[in-house]
């Protein structure tokens, strides 16, 4: 294992450093990608961080609103039907798009 270090999280006035162990493999990738894009480790690894967490708080959001909605459907008994949607939809794009469905109890 190599040792990698990267100041992440926000600009210079305020980024910490912290440690990450890597394996030679990803060490040499990293390298061989530093080099094709003309950028620095470190720029690589904090963008690759900050890819990750965009991507990981988007899915806990959802995952959240999924929850939210379900609680909601659970104490309101309110819906849409499949079919009713599905009609919908199907009218999208068309000259007969229609309102959208009525919400089911």
């Amino acid at each position: 294992m190599m040792a990698a270090t990267a100041a992440i999280i926000g600009d210079e006035s305020t980024s910490i450093t912290i440690g990450v162990k890597l394996d030679e493999e990803i060490r040499d990738r990293l390298k061989s990608l530093r080099t094709a894009r003309q950028r620095s480790t470190h720029w690589l690894m904090r963008e690759a961080i900050r890819e990750y967490l965009e991507r990981e708080e988007a899915i806990e959001t959802r995952n959240r609103e999924a929850d939210e909605a379900w609680a909601d459907y659970k104490r309101s008994g309110k819906f849409v039907s499949h079919d009713a949607m599905a009609s919908w939809l199907d009218t999208w794009g068309t000259d007969q798009e229609d309102h959208s469905p009525e919400i089911e109890r």
